[in-house]
């Protein structure tokens, strides 16, 4: 049994090597400390760093078939159905971060944003320049899908959170919008909860999980996950296996659009305080107010992320060739 499950995990799909996993691992990193970020989304890391694709395959890989061979015992076979050796290491790497890295990055957040907010307008603004090379030949079809994209993608980041009803029903739904929120670049899941209004709710659950109506809401919100991201990471499988040019504009568009919420220098309009943390409503973006050290660091930090987009591309090219 052992050793059919140990030839199943290393016939499938993910890292050959301890260089190869430790990459993987460190890729999540990127993720996790993104999903941190609010605004910004995993699923932007995830096209930043060239797993995307395998990505949304991984997630696709947790089907029927899976679930009725380990509910047989056949776990050679559901492993070697699964991504599990593409998507164990990815999401140590995503926990890891939110673990590990949450705190460095909220101090910085609240006590340096505009320095890390430039870093990350350097990794997007170099990643929009990297996915939108991979459309092809340039079509007016493809440009108009794109804008389409980074208009939507512009309003919706800019949009305040609304009021709405705690039944289960909306809840689950709210699962399956934020869920795939999480795998879409330029847009972030939590986000989308705050925007939703279910934010603090679905927190408050979850700091006291073991309250039987909580237990409720969590059960719901998750099986609203497993429905959303199974469902949509095949609906965005297909469109970019038929309509590969236009997803990879769309998605462009989407990164585009969420500049607005990344770039460095804001006013924030109105907030609201949940369980001792502030969260922003309304917020605008303003210019620099002087062209002072601060200005000059954040211009620096974001060539140094636009720098590192560019040169991740080159070594993944330079790979594959």
């Amino acid at each position: 049994m052992l050793k059919k499950v140990s030839q199943a995990w290393n016939s499938g799909p993910g890292p050959k090597s301890a260089k190869e996993y430790l990459v993987l691992i460190l890729k999540g990193l990127c993720m996790g400390m993104a999903d941190i970020i609010p605004g910004v989304s995993g699923g932007t890391m995830a096209f930043i760093t060239g797993i995307y694709g395998q990505l949304i395959d991984s997630i696709r890989s947790f089907d029927f078939v899976f679930f009725k061979k380990v509910l047989t015992f056949d776990f050679s076979g559901a492993i070697e159905r699964a991504h599990l050796k593409f998507i164990i290491p990815l999401l140590f790497g995503i926990l890891l971060a939110m673990v590990s890295v949450a705190n460095i990055i909220h101090y910085f957040l609240v006590q340096h944003p505009v320095p890390l907010w430039s870093l990350f307008f350097g990794l997007i603004a170099a990643s929009i320049f990297v996915v939108g090379r991979r459309t092809g030949t340039f079509s007016y079809s493809n440009f108009f899908i794109g804008m389409l994209g980074a208009v939507g993608s512009y309003y919706l980041v800019g949009m305040i959170p609304v009021t709405t009803p705690n039944d289960l029903w909306f809840v689950f739904l709210c699962a399956t919008v934020a869920i795939c929120a999480m795998i879409l670049p330029g847009i972030s899941g939590a986000f989308i909860l705050l925007l939703l209004g279910k934010y603090e709710y679905i927190t408050g659950a979850l700091r006291n999980p073991a309250l039987p109506g909580n237990i409720t809401v969590l059960l719901v919100f998750i099986v609203g996950c497993a429905v959303g991201i199974s469902l949509f990471s095949r609906v965005l499988h297909y469109f970019l296996e038929r309509y590969h040019n236009a997803t990879i504009s769309l998605l462009t568009g989407f990164m585009a659009g969420a500049m607005r919420k990344v770039w460095p220098w804001k006013e924030v309009l109105d907030s609201v305080t949940i369980r001792g943390k502030v969260h922003v409503l309304s917020e605008t973006n303003v210019l620099p107010p002087a062209f002072d050290s601060t200005f000059w660091l954040a211009v620096f930090l974001a060539l140094v992320g636009f720098a590192a987009v560019l040169f991740l591309e080159w070594m993944s090219s330079a790979r594959n060739g």
